[in-house]
Order: structure tokens, then sequence, then C-alpha cells
């Protein structure tokens, strides 16, 4: 094989993975979480990770799976004052600095989840941009001044952002924000050697989802509006998301990229 083609090759296989990396992944709750995925994921390509959950509560569950890898676990509820700093700062404290952040934290009370947009609440729906929209940016900020090799930041949204979804609510309009703020922070951070990604996943039973009104027969709806007739995996976002995080998507920012069996392609 010519000398100099054998050397591109080698360096593309190489920025596919993670290794090397050094990240933060913020919102296990369990075994079926996107969080977890994304962590398991990245361990298995190499990345040496922190990891956190809301909570002691939600440690009962998490914890059996981090240590099955082997990375720390700790809580953080963004809701509470100083916590978010307090992570960041025990993940730079274990890791000496960061190259990505995977961020899958969503929240809406349910009274408003369940309602109408126009009977949501103004507090309700300040919560709900607060925990599932400006923590991506609050994030960021902490962040950035600990990633001098530039690095990475993926968040999670949904197509209910860009389609009215029955029964998703709140949540639409919020993760909408999300994705503009996706686009903002690409631009803000991009001198930096910073980049910014939504992953669009289609729906899958996740301890979040399952407080959405009727979402089995989303996920059917779904399935049969796809392409590929079927949901997506764990893995499979997990996948994307790690690359993503990876050397191999240098050349990418600011965007939101669906893996969800093409669902949103199709009217």
């Amino acid at each position: 094989m010519n000398t100099t083609l054998s050397t591109t090759l080698n360096t593309t296989l190489n920025n596919l993975g993670l290794a090397g990396k050094k990240g933060l992944i913020l919102g296990l709750a369990n075994e079926h979480s996107i969080a977890y995925g994304c962590a398991r994921a990245a361990h298995a390509q190499g990345a040496q990770i922190v990891t956190s959950c809301l909570n002691q509560k939600a440690v009962t569950y998490v914890e059996p799976l981090t240590r099955e890898l082997g990375v720390p676990l700790f809580t953080c509820d963004i809701e509470k004052e100083g916590e978010l700093q307090n992570l960041v700062d025990q993940a730079v404290a274990h890791l000496g600095h960061l190259d990505f952040v995977v961020h899958s934290i969503a929240w809406a009370p349910l009274a408003d989840l369940h309602g109408s947009v126009i009977n949501s609440s103004i507090g309700g729906f300040a919560r709900a941009i607060e925990v599932s929209c400006h923590s991506f940016a609050e994030m960021a900020k902490l962040c950035v001044p600990h990633m001098p090799n530039g690095g990475s930041f993926v968040t999670m949204s949904y197509v209910g952002a860009v389609a009215a979804v029955p029964h998703y609510g709140l949540m639409g309009p919020v993760k909408a924000a999300l994705e503009s703020m996706v686009r903002y922070m690409a631009l803000d951070l991009g001198p930096k050697n910073i980049r910014v990604h939504a992953v669009s996943p289609g729906p899958i039973l996740t301890r979040a989802a399952s407080g959405i009104e009727e979402f089995d027969a989303l996920m059917q709806h779904a399935k049969d509006k796809a392409p590929l007739g079927r949901l997506v995996t764990l893995d499979e976002i997990a996948q994307l998301s790690s690359f993503l995080l990876s050397d191999a998507a240098s050349g990418m920012t600011g965007q939101t990229i669906y893996v969800d069996a093409g669902c949103h392609a199709v009217a």
C-alpha cells in the first residue's frame, strides 16, 4: 500500500474512536438512559469519563452500572445552586481537563407536560427551560475554561422541536429552544475549536420519556412511519454521539442530527 495512503487511513481509523479523550457525561438514570448508553460507548472506545446522576435516590440504580464500567459517579441537581459547578470541579479534579461533554438532561413538571401548551404555567415553563435548555449553556460556561485543546459538546433533542407531536406538549418549544442554543453556542465557541451538536433520537423508552402521555402509541407510530420499519436502539444513539465527540467529526458543528430510523424524513 502507498505509504501516504496508509498513513491517511491509519489517521482516519484513529480519529473514529475516543482513545485518550476525557469527558463528562450528565444524566444517567438507569440502564435504559441515553446518558448511560453514551457512557458505555465512550468507555468502550477508550475515553476516560466522569458521570453524573440526579441525586442519591438515582445512585441506587446508576452506581452498579458505573461500578461495572469502573468510572466515577457524582450527583448533580442543576436546580440547586452550586451543584453544577461542583460537578465540573470534581470532573476536572479527576480528569485534569475535558475534551467533551454529553448533556442528557430534560424535565418538565407533569402538570405542564400533560396539559396543552396554552395552559402551561409560567413557572413550569421556566423550570423546563432551566433544566432542559439553559443548563446546557451554563454547563458549557463552566467547562470551556477546562478545554484548552478544544473539544465538543453534545445534547439530546427530539423531532418535537421542529414538528408538533401529539402529547409532547411543553417539551416541544423547550427542545426548539435547545436546538437554537446549539447553533448559537457553536457560533460562540467555534473560535476556541469547540464544536456543539444536538442528537435527535427517535423515541425510546427512557425514564424521562415515561412521563409523556400515550408514549407507547407514539413509539408505535414512529415504528410504522420509519423507512427502516423499526425503532432505534440505545447503542445506535450512543454510536452517533461518540462519532460527534470524536476527531472524525472535526469539520462539523452547530447541527441537529437525527438517529431515528428515518422517521423525521417521512411526512
